[in-house]
């Protein structure tokens, strides 16, 4: 367990991670380990108390604790290379969420096959099964070989033996045992997820999976988040979230048409709107200088269906285990895009909406939207996930251009992703490139396939553009892109270090508003989050709607330390919030287990009496989204809320 340690933080170790955290995350691991280690221990030690399964005296005895131990074997190495592939996937170690991939186990199958070299990988998993299972028959031979000892004080040699055993399994000298979250008391996530294993990272997990909602709580926070929301009519009694902004008459009516892109996996520090010395995505960064940028935006989770979730109804995914989309009970929910009257809704996709029930939350709740999946295209298919991006983004074009009315479309892209396809009739036009991997790693690469298949995406985005842009309907038409989520990696090199210690690496995403004939060029630096798009839309499009969620027009906001962005890691059971200058990030369950850091720059911050004001100010903050966007997400259902 600690050589498989070891490899995985030599493998997966970012340049800029500093040594001296090198045995301080081993000895934390190795408690970790110790804690599987004796639990297997103490399960052996009370067979062999039971007269006829001990595995000396007689032939059940024997044949029990083999098959205890080859099914033990099995596990161990089932998990471990399940593991490094879900890291290697996305870079947190093995947790309940991949049982979520279960659900669509076909679609996870393929995207498995094409990615790992699978028959490899079983025949390794076979002969380690081997070769560890003919080591307990060659140990337990040698003993049974051996004389027997003296039976006198067995008995207290095996509860001193049990009390040793039970030791490592509480972890720690103290009153609580070690716990999932204490690895994170290493300052950094890299390090806390190298210092996890498998097995305890994914069981520890599996005590979160029911989730609802604390109406009294949700009261509490009641009069912090109407202020911020500007709730038409604060009402404390039934919870009234109620926001109307009527259509501005001052203004044309244009109607202009909706294109929102969702980009698979577009990390903000791997992209060239920040500077990434790599160049990976000129044209976007174009196109953001010609339109309107947000710098500073994030998405409240990790994961595509988590982010799908909060750009379609506004608010964060805050379910425990399964993603909101696939509870039943809460799929139902009101959404801004029905405020766009007289349009036609499109959703286009490379591959299906079965997954995490996406098909559902669309169907359900988006009015008359046509859902055009990999089924419903010519062009070929690519990869698990589908067409190719290019071809997806040509494929939407065709039926855009054939609208005779105005349209909101969303196209939801997965080329950067693994298996980072690129098609062969592309190379003739993109051009890979390959770079040594110190130079990967600092600039937040962990392969040059991993790079090329974001260059790829930057490419499919102008094919996309310069194919619309001759098309009757781009000059009347807004394209927003948004990341779905990013990817955790080390951003040292380019962002303050909380982006990379403090995982923001995984929600800090572009959000581009592109129309250079309706909109200006402005660039924004306000905290602003993936709930906020529709709302930011619709005051665009000059469109009334209703709002009972989180989101807001972030056009008509002031760039203040009051705009935040909540942020919620189910799998580390950790949450946090973000305002312009500083991030507090603390575990859900254990509030004493906190990170409280500057987001400006790399210096700590000075404890005093205004600092301390700022943590308390950010924690009640804190506590007031995830109460409430708790309380929503049960409360937001659209057959409620027609007027």
């Amino acid at each position: 367990m600690m050589l498989a340690r070891l490899g995985m933080y030599l493998y997966f170790r970012s340049t800029s991670i500093s040594e001296h955290a090198f045995w301080p995350v081993m000895w934390m691991g190795l408690r970790y380990d110790m804690r599987e280690i004796c639990i297997m221990a103490v399960l052996m030690l009370l067979v062999g108390a039971i007269p006829w399964v001990h595995p000396f005296r007689t032939v059940a005895g024997r044949r029990f604790a083999y098959f205890i131990w080859l099914l033990a074997i099995i596990v161990f190495a089932f998990f471990y290379v399940i593991d490094v592939a879900h890291f290697a996937y996305l870079h947190t170690r093995l947790n309940a969420h991949v049982l979520d991939f279960l659900e669509n186990p076909i679609t996870s199958l393929g995207m498995m096959w094409e990615t790992y070299h699978v028959i490899w990988i079983l025949i390794g998993m076979i002969v380690f099964v081997w070769l560890c299972f003919r080591y307990v028959q060659y140990t337990h031979q040698q003993i049974e070989a051996q004389p027997e000892i003296e039976r006198r004080g067995r008995w207290w040699r095996s509860i001193l033996f049990f009390l040793f055993f039970g030791g490592w399994v509480f972890g720690r000298i103290g009153q609580f045992p070690l716990r999932w979250s204490d690895a994170f008391s290493l300052r950094s996530d890299f390090n806390a997820q190298i210092a996890l294993n498998p097995f305890q990272s994914f069981f520890s997990t599996l005590a979160f999976r029911n989730s609802t909602f604390d109406i009294e709580k949700a009261r509490h926070y009641y009069p912090m988040m109407a202020a911020y929301l500007h709730v038409d009519h604060p009402d404390s009694i039934h919870l009234n979230y109620e926001r109307y902004f009527p259509e501005d008459t001052t203004r044309p009516a244009l109607h202009p048409n909706i294109v929102l892109v969702i980009c698979e996996s577009f990390s903000g520090y791997k992209s060239s709107l920040w500077g990434n010395p790599l160049h990976t995505t000129p044209f976007i960064d174009s196109i953001a200088q010609l339109g309107i940028f947000f710098d500073h935006f994030f998405t409240p989770s990790f994961g595509t269906a988590r982010g799908v979730w909060a750009t379609i109804t506004g608010l964060p995914d805050v379910e425990v285990h399964r993603t909101a989309s696939r509870n039943p009970q809460i799929v139902d929910q009101h959404t801004i895009i029905n405020a766009f009257k007289g349009y036609k809704k499109f959703y286009f996709i490379g591959g299906s909406t079965s997954w995490a029930n996406i098909r559902g939350l669309l169907d359900n709740n988006i009015d008359s939207v046509r859902i055009y999946e990999e089924k419903d295209y010519s062009s070929p298919r690519l990869d698990v996930w589908g067409i190719s991006d290019k071809d997806l983004f040509l494929e939407a074009n065709k039926v855009l251009r054939r609208q005779q009315q105005p349209f909101f479309a969303i196209i939801q892209t997965s080329d950067n992703h693994r298996p980072y396809s690129i098609p062969e009739e592309d190379l003739k036009y993109f051009h890979k490139v390959d770079y040594p991997i110190d130079t990967l790693k600092k600039y937040g690469f962990f392969s040059n396939e991993e790079l090329n298949a974001f260059r790829y995406f930057d490419f499919c985005v102008k094919t996309f553009i310069d194919t619309a842009s001759k098309e009757a309907y781009f000059r009347h038409t807004i394209f927003a892109f948004i990341g779905d989520h990013g990817i955790n990696g080390d951003a040292g090199n380019i962002f303050p270090r909380a982006w990379t210690d403090q995982r923001l690496t995984s929600e800090h995403v572009p959000f581009i508003i592109f129309a250079p004939a309706l909109l200006k060029p402005e660039r924004h630096s306000m905290i602003a989050s993936q709930v906020d798009v529709l709302p930011t839309l619709a005051g665009l499009a000059n469109v009334s709607y209703h709002d009972y969620t989180l989101g807001r027009d972030l056009l008509h906001l002031a760039d203040t330390m009051q705009n935040m962005a909540f942020i919620i890691e189910r799998d580390n059971d950790q949450m946090g919030i973000l305002n312009s200058h500083y991030y507090l990030k603390q575990s859900i369950h254990h509030p004493d287990e906190y990170q409280f850091v500057s987001i400006v720059n790399n210096d700590p911050i000075p404890h005093n009496a205004y600092t301390d004001s700022v943590l308390q100010a950010m924690r009640q903050w804190l506590y007031a989204f995830y109460e409430t966007a708790r309380y929503m997400t049960y409360h937001n259902q659209k057959q409620k809320l027609v007027h």
